[in-house]
């Protein structure tokens, strides 16, 4: 396989040297299209070669923590591309036999194939084997003339086209029982654990899964190329982004009379020195380095108190970094400011570079825009930030990291 793929580089390369402005209309479009096919049916033995890969765990073998991370340090992919990479790689062992001859022939591509995977799986449910093997060479014709996303709308009605006579009967009643489970099984349960965290856990209908899946599938990306969090903790901080937005709008119903938000109480003693713990409203202990970190938010209103127990500093408005200080903020920083980045202004925190519990002053030279995961991590790691002498934020990783300790910068949000 190795001499094979070798010698097809060589006849690939060699054609950087033939001029294209030298061909005929009918020869360029010609060579396009079998490019396109060479393109796919290398794409198949690529995606062949990674599922192996993946299934025999060369990744962990090596050190890496997946194969998708894997693949991004080999091949110098982007981890999106990567983690695409594998799942469509995966995805071939659903697909049957002649569409996986059609992809490896390059007349199908391996989306086209997950499509035609999925639509006939849903045929074989509904009205047999005998439609879905004749489902098969109807969607593998559409698949000369349809890209993926056209091609799974099509497919959607595929039963008028292979069982007419069961169509319309199946299709209602698979929205029919569809709607009647959702209605049925929709609930949410939210359990209080002995450590004060939650567990949530339930079934929604199809709109409300919209909803929340429109409101968190944005935040959902790895933050960067040093974003560890798994997907679910990923899910988890949206989840939470979503809630501070929600906060931050004020447009909730109030509680109790009150506009809805987060207290926390802790001595000043154990602010300053972050030792010992703050108590939530709910009852709940939080750490005060915790504390600390939600003191920066304006969504969240600390009781600060004294020795004797009185009140200190209940929200103080100076304390807060809002209104024209908080525009001047955005429109320096234009998003979360940590390297690598991309969340907007909206979901993120204005965060105290020296913290105001230890006399750090509410000002733009004191202040940097971070979203909700890079937030928690400036508080919980050994990354540090500053003010370069363009008054813009510096962030110096930890020595473990980057033993030169050589200070980066947010690109994503520069405007050129």
């Amino acid at each position: 396989m190795i001499d094979a793929l070798e010698q097809a580089e060589a006849a690939v390369a060699a054609c950087f040297d033939v001029a294209a402005w030298g061909l005929s209309e009918g020869d360029l479009v010609a060579a396009l299209e079998v490019a396109h096919r060479l393109e796919q049916r290398v794409g198949a033995v690529k995606l062949a070669l990674v599922r192996e890969v993946d299934g025999r765990g060369v990744a962990t073998t090596q050190g890496a923590s997946s194969t998708a991370v894997w693949l991004r340090e080999r091949l110098r992919l982007d981890v999106g591309a990567a983690r695409r990479l594998v799942g469509l790689a995966a995805s071939l062992d659903a697909v049957p036999c002649g569409v996986r001859d059609a992809v490896a022939g390059g007349a199908v591509t391996v989306e086209q194939a997950r499509v035609i995977a999925e639509t006939v799986e849903t045929v074989r449910a509904a009205a047999g084997v005998e439609v879905a093997d004749k489902a098969v060479g109807v969607l593998l014709d559409w698949a000369g003339q349809f890209d993926p996303f056209l091609l799974r709308r099509m497919g959607a009605r595929i039963l008028d086209h292979v069982a007419p006579e069961v169509a319309d009967a199946a299709a209602e009643a698979a929205l029919q029982a569809q709607d009647a489970r959702a209605a049925r099984d929709r609930h949410v349960t939210v359990s209080e654990q002995a450590d004060g965290r939650l567990r949530l856990s339930g079934i929604l209908d199809t709109e409300a899964a919209a909803v929340v899946r429109a409101a968190i599938d944005p935040l959902t990306a790895p933050a960067g190329p040093d974003d560890t969090r798994s997907p679910g903790q990923r899910r988890h901080d949206a989840l939470a982004d979503v809630c501070r937005l929600a906060l931050r709008s004020g447009e909730l119903p109030e509680s109790g009379g009150d506009p809805a938000q987060v207290v926390v109480t802790i001595g000043y003693d154990s602010l300053t020195r972050e030792l010992g713990a703050g108590v939530l409203d709910t009852g709940l202990r939080v750490s005060a380095d915790t504390a600390r970190r939600l003191a920066c938010d304006a969504a969240v209103l600390p009781a600060v108190l004294g020795g004797a127990g009185q009140p200190l500093d209940v929200g103080r408005q100076r304390r807060l970094i809002t209104g024209p200080l908080r525009r001047a903020l955005v429109l320096r920083d234009r998003g979360c400011a940590f390297p690598g980045c991309d969340r907007p202004p909206r979901w993120c925190d204005a965060h105290h570079i020296r913290h105001w519990a230890d006399g750090g002053p509410t000002s733009l030279d004191n202040a940097v825009l971070l979203c909700g995961h890079h937030h928690r991590h400036l508080h919980h790691s050994d990354w540090t930030v500053r003010l370069g002498g363009d008054g813009h934020p510096d962030f110096i990783p930890p020595a473990w990291l980057d033993p030169t300790q050589i200070p980066r910068r947010n690109h994503y949000h520069r405007r050129t």
